[in-house]
């Protein structure tokens, strides 16, 4: 079994799903169980200036082996998984050698993968892939990258002949409810430059992801019994319902792709009195991103003239913004991450971050950090699956990355 393999299928056995609305960070204590983990790996591989906060981040330095002036390298992974469904009691299987048909991921429950609907398993006939039993997630954002620095780490502290400047590694919790980088030490860390390992198909490089923002959405209803509601009774959940459809239908993230933005209704819960709608609001483009906001805002306003005063109301956060602008001033980490894939025989792909990762908002913090790809497909959902060549050649990518910056 390869080393990036045997990582991987140990670090998906951590549950660590985080959870949105969470005062702390990390969100879950669970998060700390598998940075522990780590830490105590990085050590045991030999790594300096091991350690943990006091919010569940992890670092680490692999130290220089040239004299020459190198920028100092950074590379992020984050720990947590997304909470879209769980990843507790995940059941990894390799499937060896895929044969470009259908996979069947639970035969009692009728779960099966088919390149029909993704299309892209094509591309991956002939590899090893590893996939859930369609119960869980697999965990592959972000422990497929977590896995790829990791024996990265290991191939440099064991091959001191390499020369290369100082590496330094972060481990985060909660990427995935946006707080990932709420405590992350950017002056501590000591890195130049850096990038995230969290991308998904092999050969993609991202340095421009969607400005973001969160919407929770209040409505105020009128319960009465239904029998003698005429002209009474106000049905939040109906009344959100209405909300939703006043929304352009085709900004919607099943119709969009590419630059395209969307609003994204991803959680309703509520009764006939009182009903929340939890959305995302997405957009590359940053003037497109605040009409969208200034839009949902006066839908509010309109229902509220239409069914009362304080019928809705609404709190808009913004989480992230395009890193593009932090990132253009210094292209050579794109350029350089191109090199190195085409040294490897991989090809590269330029494309824009249909999400947001935390180089985005560390780049706005000071450290500029473009996205890498890790290997993997589907995530946040039971049809995830990771190409184990792909890792492999993350791994690679990483290290020919690292050599190119020490030429």
């Amino acid at each position: 079994m390869s080393k990036v393999l045997e990582r991987f299928l140990n670090y998906v056995s951590y549950h660590t799903t985080s959870e949105d609305d969470q005062e702390t960070v990390p969100s879950t204590d669970r998060q700390w169980i598998l940075a522990k983990a780590l830490e105590q790996e990085l050590k045991t591989l030999g790594a300096t200036n091991v350690r943990m906060s006091e919010h569940c981040y992890v670092y680490a330095t692999i130290p220089a082996t040239t004299t020459k002036k190198v920028p100092a390298l950074g590379f992020v992974a984050h720990m947590d998984t997304a909470p879209a469904l769980t990843a507790e009691n995940a059941k990894p299987r390799v499937v060896k050698n895929y044969d470009g048909g259908d996979i069947v991921l639970n035969e009692a429950l009728g779960i099966v993968m088919s390149p029909k609907q993704f299309p892209k398993l094509k591309n991956n006939e002939g590899e090893d892939l590893v996939v859930t039993d369609g119960t869980t997630l697999l965990g592959g954002d972000d422990k497929a990258g977590i896995a790829e620095i990791m024996t990265m780490a290991e191939y440099l502290l064991t091959h001191p002949e390499i020369e290369h400047g100082t590496i330094q590694i972060g481990f985060t919790p909660d990427e995935e409810v946006g707080r990932g980088v709420d405590f992350f030490d950017v002056e501590g860390f000591g890195a130049d430059f850096a990038y995230t390992v969290d991308g998904s198909t092999l050969g993609e490089i991202e340095y421009e992801n969607f400005n973001a923002a969160g919407a929770k959405l209040r409505i105020q209803g009128t319960s009465i019994h239904p029998g003698y509601a005429k002209g009474k009774m106000k049905n939040a959940v109906s009344l959100g319902m209405e909300f939703h459809q006043m929304l352009p239908v085709s900004e919607n993230p099943a119709y969009t792709e590419g630059y395209e933005g969307f609003y994204h209704l991803d959680k309703i819960e509520g009764t006939v009195d009182s009903a929340t709608l939890y959305y995302i609001i997405r957009d590359h483009d940053k003037v497109k991103f605040e009409e969208k906001k200034k839009l949902f805002s006066r839908v509010c306003e309109f229902l509220n003239e239409k069914y009362g005063k304080d019928t809705f109301s609404v709190e808009l956060k913004d989480n992230y913004y395009n890193m593009k602008e932090k990132v253009e001033p210094h292209m050579h980490l794109v350029d350089r991450a191109k090199e190195a894939m085409e040294a490897l025989e991989i090809t590269p792909a330029i494309v824009p971050i249909r999400g947001g990762t935390d180089g985005a908002r560390l780049s706005f913090m000071g450290l500029p950090c473009p996205n890498l790809c890790t290997g993997g497909e589907n995530y946040h959902g039971r049809y995830e699956y990771v190409s184990v060549n792909a890792m492999e050649k993350v791994v690679e990518l990483l290290i020919k990355i690292i050599e190119l910056y020490a030429k």
